[in-house]
């Protein structure tokens, strides 16, 4: 793994990622007969996150991939409050329980890891390597790939105009990841404000057409304004 990370970083991101859907989908197919959501993708997310964490560690690449404090004052960047926010969206709606909760808690630990992987895989992983060439095309190719990566969810029988709303709120949210990481020099927040809104989600209630379109207008509007705040910010530090 460590030949082929040094001979090429892009293809090391792009091999992540691959594996990371095809072998996510198949353990997916393979939970579903046993009745307990997500079962065998629980043992894999965690079996994936300790191998690629261990990887990072054992190479010395922590810092080059944020898995490092906060650079700077919690205060320079509100003390992540607008980032608190959205890491609960999917209660914004109220809170339900599923029927059986033992039953549930597979899916939501396993939501919750893979949001740890996208994290280091998708703003780690691919967004590093990219910024080798080019940063503003990184950030752009960063954000849409992590957006439309969500298309995949209408092969599970997501419905449209919904996917296409996730779409959008998630290449906002993607987005504001990258900005975060660069200019705090670290991917924990990215990944603590991940893990929650995908574990939340197994919790969350449903709501009706409208205010799913409210939720995701305001997914997209709160994630881009804290990023551009966040980026103006840097600039008047750095004058």
């Amino acid at each position: 793994m460590k030949k082929l990370y040094q001979k090429n970083e892009l293809t090391f991101a792009i091999l992540w990622i691959v594996c990371y859907v095809v072998l996510f989908s198949l353990a997916d197919s393979l939970s579903e007969p046993t009745g307990i959501p997500k079962v065998f993708t629980l043992f894999l997310s965690i079996a994936m996150a300790a191998v690629l964490i261990g990887f990072i560690c054992r190479n010395g690449l922590k810092e080059y991939y944020g898995l490092c404090p906060v650079r700077g004052s919690l205060k320079s960047y509100l003390y992540f409050l607008p980032l608190i926010l959205i890491s609960t969206c999917n209660l914004w709606n109220g809170l339900a329980l599923p029927e059986n909760l033992p039953k549930a808690l597979p899916a939501a630990v396993t939501l919750a890891i893979a949001g740890l992987l996208e994290e280091l895989i998708f703003r780690g992983l691919l967004f590093k390597a990219m910024c080798r060439d080019d940063q503003k095309a990184a950030i752009i190719v960063g954000s849409l790939t992590f957006g439309v990566g969500h298309i995949v969810n209408l092969l599970t029988g997501a419905p449209l105009p919904e996917t296409l709303l996730q779409i959008a709120y998630a290449t906002a949210i993607g987005y504001l990841f990258i900005v975060i990481f660069l200019k705090s020099g670290s991917i924990v927040p990215c990944i603590i404000a991940h893990c929650a809104i995908n574990g939340l989600s197994a919790f969350g209630r449903d709501a009706g057409t409208l205010v799913n379109i409210l939720t995701a207008l305001a997914l997209v509007v709160i994630p881009v304004a804290y990023a551009l705040w966040l980026g103006r910010k840097a600039a008047e530090q750095n004058a």
